[in-house]
């Protein structure tokens, strides 16, 4: 891997657990911790609507 491609490599894995963090911080706040629930509804809403 060239230099360029390590530095987007990076970028972007920070980028994802910054995502991973603020989306960790919604569930606790909204008390909804159980991930493959809140996943599972979501696709139920998303393939019914």
């Amino acid at each position: 891997m060239n230099k360029k491609t390590k530095t987007w490599v990076t970028v972007g894995a920070i980028i994802l657990i910054i995502l991973l963090l603020v989306w960790l911080e919604f569930a606790f706040i909204g008390g909804d911790t159980d991930v493959s629930a809140c996943a599972t509804s979501l696709a139920t809403s998303v393939f019914n609507a």
